[in-house]
């Protein structure tokens, strides 16, 4: 009787070296491989700065300010030896060095989603922590309401900080891209954290415009609809606290 045992032939992968076995949880489910790849801590942040764009070191850094200059640079590098980020130089004028999710790298973006979706209902997450540009932009993709976005077609700018970003909203969707390429209807200047308060936690825009930290340009209407696309899910039912022992 054959043994039931798989055999890997090793095609494909004799060029691949092996990650180091601390590293490793020695489990055949991707699942765990996954962990295996992107397991360390800061390494799914440095990916999800990197959906957006390429970025420079400094850039990366700013955007995660918990992160030391010698953990983002091996995050980095171990990320590049598991084929997720490239290092690249830009062409003239720039001539500077950034880092970029390879093709399979940006695959993960669908991952970021689901993680967020289902994380964004603990009992303890809080939507009112900063976050970057990058997460800002990602929540949007990840939130967006199909039904309430029903029949609204229109190009949103943000400039968040120095970045300025397009979204696309069409057929239930929105696409977002790094720039501003063409005029959009509707341009929101502000933080992340800002325009967060006014999508996630129920901020008046009149109220965050009061206050400087809010700028308006274009459609107002489509400014109002617009913060009440993302709902965020319900809550997951907390965890049961057992009584105290009687004594």
């Amino acid at each position: 009787m054959k043994s039931g045992k798989m055999t890997d032939s090793g095609a494909g992968r004799s060029a691949v070296p092996p990650l180091p076995r601390q590293r490793r949880y020695e489990d055949a489910c991707a699942a765990a491989h996954a962990l295996d790849l992107v397991g360390d801590r800061w390494a799914l942040l440095v990916m999800r700065e990197l959906l957006f764009g390429p970025r420079r070191f400094r850039d990366l850094r700013a955007s995660l300010p918990g992160i030391s200059a010698n953990i983002l640079t091996q995050r980095l590098e171990e990320l590049q030896a598991a084929g997720i980020v490239q290092r690249r130089t830009l062409p003239p004028p720039a001539s500077s060095q950034v880092y970029a999710l390879t093709e399979w790298g940006q695959e993960s973006e669908p991952i970021f989603q689901a993680l967020g979706r289902w994380a964004a209902r603990s009992p303890r997450h809080d939507p009112r922590l900063p976050l970057s540009a990058a997460s800002f932009l990602m929540s949007l993709r990840t939130m967006l309401d199909p039904a309430r976005a029903a029949g609204l077609r229109a190009r949103i700018g943000f400039l968040l900080g120095e970045e300025p970003y397009l979204a696309r909203l069409a057929g239930g969707r929105i696409a977002i891209a790094a720039g501003s390429a063409g005029p959009a209807e509707l341009v929101l200047s502000g933080a992340p954290a800002v325009l967060a308060a006014a999508i996630y936690g129920g901020v008046p825009l009149a109220a965050l415009e009061g206050e400087g930290t809010l700028r308006i340009e274009g459609d107002r209407a489509l400014a109002e609809r617009f913060v009440t696309l993302f709902p965020l899910p319900p809550k997951a039912p907390p965890a049961a606290i057992p009584p105290p022992a009687s004594a």
